[in-house]
């Protein structure tokens, strides 16, 4: 396995770290506080609700996923170089921008999904900071699917 396939599999696991993270902080979030030891739960609130936590907590599973698939993608479909090069900082950034979006929803009335105010509640510095990086690899990534769906359809390879 070459190098960029590494780094990309690395990446994945950061980004899944984040979200295995969110694990913890949705259990939390649920009981109100952590478990010291059997019955005894040291009380304090998190920002966000257990929802927002579950959305951080499988998101963050599922970006680093993503990025650690293409990886293994890459390798085994043997997309040239130029694609592959393009495809890594593609999907990458994505586990990252997307990890970003899920952890600024939680201190977002907003949810980060609108720059300005939405039905959900006002934007803050975190809705749009979490915005942002999200709203443009969204199209970044479909455009990284719609390379690899070229390449895998392709019928001279």
């Amino acid at each position: 396995m070459d190098q960029r396939s590494r780094r990309m599999i690395g990446h994945g696991a950061i980004v899944m770290v984040f979200g295995l993270l969110a694990g913890f902080g949705l259990v939390m979030s649920l009981i109100g506080g952590f478990e010291i030891y059997p019955g005894k739960i040291l009380s304090f609130e998190l920002p966000g609700d257990g929802s927002a936590w579950a959305r951080t907590h499988v998101g963050g599973l599922m970006n680093g996923l993503m990025v650690m698939v293409g990886a293994l993608v890459i390798h085994a479909m043997q997309i040239p170089e130029r694609a592959a090069r393009s495809l890594c900082w593609m999907l990458v950034g994505a586990g990252y921008a997307n990890t970003i979006f899920y952890w600024a929803g939680m201190l977002a009335p907003s949810r980060a999904l609108t720059f300005g105010a939405n039905r959900l509640g006002e934007s803050n510095l975190a809705g749009v900071l979490g915005l942002l990086p999200a709203f443009l690899f969204a199209f970044v990534t479909l455009a990284a699917m719609l390379i690899i769906l070229r390449h895998a359809f392709r019928a001279d390879e």
